[in-house]
């Protein structure tokens, strides 16, 4: 994982998911049954799935519509750079609530 103090993405913080990464394999190496490979391990909720919330929260005002989908996009276009950023696959995804959430996504080899 790169070290990145201060740098956001959007609005994300990068040293604070960096640190829940962290946090997160240390867990996740402890107890692997805590990791769900069909949705990975969850960093943060964000406790709405409202568009016009996930919009202010993660400051996405360069979307074109604001519509579920155009978010989606825009959201995995994000988890894209972070991940490129942290070393380390992130990705949205939606809780069974239907709250957002980023997810930390491990390689299979990483797990067992």
């Amino acid at each position: 994982m790169r070290k990145v103090e201060g740098v956001k993405v959007y609005g994300l913080c990068l040293e604070r998911l960096e640190f829940q990464i962290k946090n997160a394999l240390a867990r996740i190496n402890k107890d692997s049954s805590l990791y769900k490979p069909d949705k990975g391990f969850v960093l943060e909720s964000y406790c709405t799935g409202d568009i016009d919330e996930i919009i202010d929260l993660l400051e996405i005002y360069d979307v074109s519509d604001r519509n579920r989908e155009t978010i989606i996009g825009k959201l995995s276009e994000i988890a894209y750079s972070t991940s490129l950023l942290l070393g380390e696959t992130v990705r949205f995804n939606f809780s069974d609530e239907g709250f957002l959430c980023i997810h930390l996504i491990l390689k299979k080899s990483s797990v067992e």
